[in-house]
């Protein structure tokens, strides 16, 4: 089983071009190895370009991507991730996610089969090693038990301490998948909390660093997102650090169902 490193660049919303290929180089520089992309970002070219720039072996790096709504079904899963590859200039990506469990307004559940039958080939051909999903709710999971021949690795969805989604993730661990959080960091909406700031004063660590540790010490893998470079080397730097029981206690109080995204349910 490929091991899927616990902290990555995410890259949504970071323009094409120079300033994503800037991001994944200094991730890499930094000691970042896991990079997440997806198809509607439209940033995959300049993803390529900067994992290659970053001169990392291929073997030493996980990169995700994800199937966009428009192309779920079986034959336009693979033709898809045959174009994402393209732009991003691999044989192969790590780990492909369905984005949304949403397709078409009728016959969704229809699709969605039909979609992960795809996903399944798409890994029976190699063109990726592990097949997940995202932003998938406890029903959409249970619900792949009727069709999945292979279970998704993970379920990516957004996470932090004022969406603990507590229910999905045990959920999620029970049936052994992987929970991803994207927006770690509430898209900085909640970044300057006071409770954060008072945790992460103890620690002599940034609220930045206190919200991506909360997500590691719940056993997540992490994706904080950042076009800075000092501010890309800060989030990776929380693995020699551990939250005390009563901090995570805290931190998982805060918990206000406060998404900064779509919601699946």
């Amino acid at each position: 089983m490929r091991i899927i490193p616990r902290i990555g660049l995410g890259v949504w919303q970071i323009p094409d071009g120079e300033i994503v290929r800037n991001a994944v180089r200094w991730a890499l520089e930094a000691g970042y190895r896991h990079i997440d992309t997806a198809m509607i970002y439209r940033n995959e070219k300049g993803v390529g370009e900067g994992i290659k720039a970053g001169n990392v072996p291929r073997e030493e790096m996980f990169v995700t991507t994800k199937l966009w709504i428009s192309d779920q079904g079986y034959d336009s899963a693979l033709k898809a991730i045959r174009a994402s590859l393209e732009r991003l200039q691999l044989d192969y990506v790590d780990l492909y996610l369905v984005h949304w469990p949403f397709a078409d307004e009728e016959k969704t559940q229809e699709k969605r089969a039909d979609t992960w039958r795809g996903m399944e080939e798409i890994q029976r051909l190699g063109l990726a090693r592990l097949i997940g999903v995202s932003n998938y709710t406890e029903t959409h999971l249970e619900e792949m038990r009727s069709y999945a021949k292979v279970m998704p690795t993970v379920n990516q969805v957004e996470m932090h301490p004022f969406l603990y989604q507590k229910a999905l993730a045990e959920y999620c661990a029970t049936n052994g998948i992987q929970i991803e959080a994207y927006s770690p960091l509430a898209h900085g909406e909640k970044l300057n909390d006071k409770t954060v700031s008072k945790i992460a004063k103890k620690y002599g660590k940034s609220n930045a660093q206190i919200l991506t540790r909360w997500a590691l010490e719940h056993g997540f893998v992490v994706l904080p997102k950042s076009t800075h470079k000092e501010r890309i080397e800060e989030n990776f730097d929380v693995l020699d650090s551990k939250l005390e029981t009563e901090d995570m206690k805290t931190l998982d109080n805060l918990n206000e169902n406060f998404r900064t995204c779509w919601d699946p349910y």
